[in-house]
């Protein structure tokens, strides 16, 4: 999401770079084309013109006139109205007495149900104990759906079919987590118009038998404008405390991420950024604008190397760098830690600079490559791995006949290895620990 944005802003920003003073003439053309990049991104029109004016205001003062970088000065003052558009990072609101009740609502086909079992995942990492509520009695495949995810994850899935009433189904499910204690309690209920009334009305008897904490929209990204329709429509029939965002990992324009925190003014509370049960992220502004404007991510980027990468590993990797003694097995096993970070054009937005890079990566022939490797030093005895250089002609045969590829693509493994053992050992020397020491 905002690929096409990043691209336009970071070309009008390049613009600025390349002249020494601002006039305000210069802002001008310069926030014009900001405007078409926001608009073209599905922004809410009264939002980009909201945003652009207190841009500008602050944009042809004399905190930019007197700056000795006046361009970079501009692209920290769209950083900053980005953040204050996009709202203050908020989270659940789950104090006072147990069981505290989430409810989930949006349209059919939004994600709700696989959004409710990674909420109900991330809660329990978080030390709450929680428990799904199948209250979509409209459509029984979600109601398999969620029970099949509830096993996966070993969470407990409150059914009663497609028979009962969905009020009467959350409202049992509440009484049966009293008597269970469990902590949280998650309301699957069914997709619906914001304007079919009769959906609405039972969506307001739900909350009026459970009063949950907190009433959460779950939204797909790609709906574009229609999302802060949607968002205003639900708004107003049953109070929403928060939004989470589905999709975010998808090619949408990311234009409903900034215009639905500005125009309902709920916050945005979490980001669905892949089909994993652990791929739902907290919302964090400052990170959201940083990556929009091309700037990366690093925090995130280390969060999701804490949460996915072996620690330990990582550890004795680093350790094995330092003596020289990175060989083509712990190579193996730190792809395969780098892999279950996402795919590496993601990772690579978060580095600051390489968003332009990220785009020439395609996220196929990477991982077509990453196989290729993995599949070669598969087909290596343990003896070789910790010794390449005895890799002989006959040896390179065999492991190409092994991994199905050619000697020519083992010699080129073999080359790209050596140059990340130097580099990486130079970083180790430089940076005490160097890159592995990130997860620690």
């Amino acid at each position: 999401m905002f690929d096409t944005l990043t691209e336009k802003l970071q070309q009008v920003f390049d613009k600025l770079s390349s002249r020494g003073k601002l006039s305000e003439a210069d802002v001008d053309v310069a926030l014009r084309e900001v405007r078409l990049a926001l608009l073209e991104a599905d922004v809410n029109f009264k939002v980009v013109k909201e945003f652009l004016a207190r841009v500008r205001e602050r944009a042809v003062g004399a905190e930019v006139t007197k700056s000795l970088t006046p361009a970079q000065q501009v692209i920290k003052i769209v950083h900053e109205e980005l953040v204050k558009t996009l709202g203050e990072p908020a989270r659940l609101n789950l104090s006072g007495q147990p069981p505290q009740v989430i409810m989930l609502v949006g349209l059919q086909g939004s994600g709700k149900t696989t959004t409710a079992a990674k909420l109900a995942l991330q809660l329990r990492k978080g030390g709450h104990r929680p428990l799904l509520v199948a209250a979509d009695t409209y459509r029984p495949a979600a109601i398999t759906q969620l029970e099949v995810l509830g096993k996966q994850l070993d969470i407990p899935v409150h059914s009663e079919g497609t028979k009962v009433a969905p009020p009467v189904i959350c409202a049992n499910a509440l009484r049966r987590a009293r008597e269970a204690a469990y902590g949280v309690v998650i309301l699957d209920t069914a997709g619906r118009l914001q304007i079919n009334d009769e959906m609405m009305a039972e969506l307001e008897q739900v909350k009026a038998k459970t009063n949950p904490r907190e009433v959460l929209l779950v939204a797909d990204a790609m709906t574009g404008q229609e999302a802060v329709r949607v968002a205003e429509g639900f708004h107003q029939r049953v109070n929403l405390t928060g939004l989470i965002l589905t999709k975010v990992d998808g090619d949408a324009r990311g234009g409903a991420a900034i215009s639905m925190r500005a125009v309902t003014g709920v916050p945005i509370k979490y980001l669905g950024v892949g089909e994993k049960m652990d791929a739902l992220e907290l919302f964090h502004p400052d990170r959201l604008a940083s990556r929009i404007l091309g700037m990366g991510d690093v925090l995130s980027l280390i969060e999701k190397a804490e949460g996915a990468m072996d620690q330990q590993e990582a550890l004795v990797a680093a350790q094995k760098l330092q003596r020289g003694q990175f060989n083509l097995d712990d190579f193996l096993k730190q792809m395969r830690q780098i892999r279950k970070l996402g795919p590496l054009s993601q990772l690579m937005e978060m580095i600051p600079g390489f968003a332009k890079i990220s785009k020439e990566v395609s996220p196929e022939v990477t991982e077509k490559q990453f196989k290729v490797i993995e599949a070669i030093i598969s087909s290596m005895t343990l003896e070789e791995r910790q010794r390449p250089d005895i890799l002989n002609a006959s040896r390179k045969r065999r492991v190409a006949r092994g991994s199905g590829t050619d000697v020519q693509s083992v010699n080129s493994l073999l080359v790209q290895f050596r140059q990340v053992q130097r580099m990486m050992k130079e970083l180790s020397h430089s940076r005490g620990r160097g890159l592995m020491s990130l997860v620690r």
